[in-house]
């Protein structure tokens, strides 16, 4: 069976772990921290963990006063309440004096599932990626959420990490390496590529795996970092294989598919397929349920793939 973790659950783990290797981290939560997984610090580290209560727009600025005393914090909440409710604050006092805060916000994407449409964070990509000095980062599975919270703490600069409420399959072993700013490619391909983010670089695996079925050759190229997008790993694409999907569990506007558009024209244009959520809300339902109807299941990944290459 395949092993399943959330990677707000990976968060929570590296919090601690950080915790104890560097006592300039200090945490700071929205009132969440059961469900963001700060709690496992907040129960190691009581004195360097800040509950605000319901006040995001507190979370961030007390998260960018802390950063100017030269501590580390990591401020949480929702993906939809950290970028949403508090845009003006990580604008004004995070991004322009480009301080040293990290927000990782959870629950994320469709997957949020039952909570529905007024939770389910499908524009927080777009947000953050189009501010001056964010660095903004979607890890697959929990082994890269881990790798990426290390790695956004050794960063200096305001860095956004996205992450899931529900266990996710775990892709890469151990010996993986995440660096910010560098997409992998996790299978050769010479007719299509499919660049994926977050819970959807999995169903980019499944699928070339059933397009090799069909002698089609897929490349797969995870983009964990969407801001610095990985320029020279997409041209590279654009210039071996027929075309490119790319595929996130995130508003088609403004995210991965736009990110990687954006390259693609201006450096080696070539047909771009984009997969997400087609500039609409999502609703309350089971997150694996909600992936199949708004798009985001294995089934239109192939149509999209055959797609380019009839073209």
């Amino acid at each position: 069976m395949t092993n399943m973790i959330a990677t707000r659950d990976a968060y929570g783990e590296a919090l601690r772990e950080l915790g104890t290797i560097n006592k300039d981290i200090v945490v700071l939560d929205a009132d969440l921290s059961g469900s963001t997984k700060t709690i496992t610090f907040k129960k190691e580290f009581p004195e360097r963990f800040f509950n605000v209560g319901i006040a995001e727009q507190n979370l961030i600025g007390t998260a960018a006063g802390l950063a100017a005393a030269g501590k580390i914090p990591f401020a949480s909440s929702f993906a939809m309440f950290a970028t949403g409710r508090a845009f003006e604050i990580i604008r004004n006092s995070v991004c322009y004096p480009n301080l040293n805060v990290k927000i990782a916000a959870t629950h994320a994407g469709l997957m949020v599932g039952e909570d529905g449409a007024t939770h389910q964070a499908l524009e927080d990509i777009s947000i953050m990626r189009s501010l001056p000095n964010m660095v903004v980062l979607s890890p697959a599975d929990g082994v890269e959420a881990k790798q990426c919270i290390y790695k956004a703490a050794e960063y200096d600069g305001p860095v956004y990490i996205r992450l899931g409420r529900s266990k996710v399959p775990v892709i890469f072993d151990e010996d993986y390496k995440f660096e910010i700013g560098k997409g992998v490619e996790l299978k050769e391909g010479k007719d299509v590529t499919i660049i994926a983010t977050g819970v959807m670089v999995e169903k980019a695996l499944i699928t070339a795996d059933k397009l090799s079925e069909e002698n089609i050759s897929a490349r797969v190229i995870n983009m964990s970092t969407i801001k610095p997008i990985d320029k020279n790993i997409i041209i590279k694409a654009a210039k071996e294989t027929k075309g490119i999907v790319t595929v996130e569990e995130h508003n088609i506007i403004g995210g991965l598919g736009s990110a990687v558009s954006e390259v693609v024209v201006e450096n080696v244009p070539t047909y771009v397929e984009k997969i997400g959520t087609m500039d609409t809300f999502g609703e309350s339902g089971n997150g694996n349920k909600l992936l199949e109807k708004y798009g985001l299941g294995v089934e239109n990944i192939i149509k999209k793939s055959k797609k380019i290459l009839s073209r």
